[in-house]
C-alpha cells in the first residue's frame, strides 16, 4: 500500500511539472514598414483637387501599401503657420481640404494592431495651387545643421539649411543669428545654402532663415535653436 501511495504521489508531481509548459507563447508582432508616397508630388505645384471655394479644394493624397500595417495617420502640415491637419484610415488615399495657394507638406506613419511600433514614410512638400500666378514663393528653408536641440563647440561653425522653389529662381538667403527668440540680428545675406559665423560658448543660439527668389517672392523658416559648449 505504502509503494502505491508514493508511485500516485510521484506521478502527480510529474503531472503537474508538465503542465506548466502546454499553453504556446504568442507569436510576436511584426513591426510595419514605411509607405511610399504618391500624390501630391514632392517639390510641385497640385493643380488636382476639387475646389470647394476661393480660399479652399479638397486634395487626394496617395501612397503605397505598406507591409505588416493595419491602419495610417495622414500628417498634412501647411508650411507658413506650421498648423498641422491628421486623419487615420485603413486605405491609401484620403480625402483633406486644404487652403488655396499655400504651401505644405505631407506623411504617412503606418501602424498595426498589438504594437506600438510605428514607421514614418519621407515627407513631401508640394504648392496647393490658387489663383493664376506668374511666380510662387519659395517654400521655407529647412534645418540641416546644426539641428535643433543640439550641442557644438564654441568658435567657428557653418548654419547649413536646405530650400525649394518650385520656379526654381531663389536667388538668395537672409541669416538672422540671436541669442533671443525670436531672432533679429542679421548675421548676412547669401546665395548659398550655408554660413559661416562664430560663437561663444556656454550660450542658447536662435536662428533663422529668410528666403527670397528673383520674383522678390520671400518665405520665412521656423525658428531653429542649438547651444554651445
Amino acid at each position: 500500500m505504502k509503494k502505491l501511495l508514493f508511485w500516485t504521489w510521484a506521478a502527480m508531481i510529474v503531472s503537474c511539472s508538465s503542465g506548466g509548459d502546454s499553453d504556446p507563447k504568442p507569436e510576436p508582432v511584426v513591426p510595419p514598414s514605411a509607405a511610399s508616397l504618391i500624390f501630391p508630388e514632392d517639390n510641385t505645384e497640385c493643380q488636382e483637387g476639387i475646389i470647394i471655394s476661393d480660399t479652399e479644394s479638397r486634395v487626394k493624397f496617395q501612397w503605397n501599401a505598406s507591409q505588416n500595417t493595419d491602419s495610417y495617420q495622414l500628417v498634412v502640415t501647411n508650411l507658413e503657420t506650421g498648423a498641422q491637419q491628421t486623419a487615420n484610415t485603413s486605405e491609401t488615399e484620403l480625402d483633406i481640404t486644404i487652403l488655396r495657394g499655400t504651401p505644405y507638406s505631407w506623411k504617412v506613419i503606418s501602424k498595426t494592431s498589438g504594437s506600438p511600433d510605428t514607421a514614418e514614410s519621407s515627407v513631401w512638400k508640394f504648392y496647393n495651387a490658387g489663383q493664376a500666378v506668374a511666380n510662387h514663393a519659395p517654400f521655407p528653408a529647412e534645418v540641416v545643421s546644426p539641428t535643433s536641440g543640439s550641442a557644438v563647440d564654441p568658435g567657428s561653425i557653418t548654419l547649413t539649411w536646405s530650400a525649394a522653389d518650385i520656379d526654381e529662381d531663389i536667388e538668395e538667403y537672409t541669416v538672422y543669428l540671436d541669442l533671443v527668440n525670436p531672432p533679429t540680428t542679421l548675421s548676412g545675406t547669401t546665395s548659398e545654402p550655408s554660413r559661416t559665423v562664430v560663437v561663444e560658448s556656454g550660450q542658447v543660439y536662435y536662428w533663422r532663415i529668410s528666403t527670397r527668389d528673383t520674383a522678390g517672392n520671400t518665405t520665412e523658416s521656423q525658428v531653429f535653436q542649438f547651444r554651445t559648449n
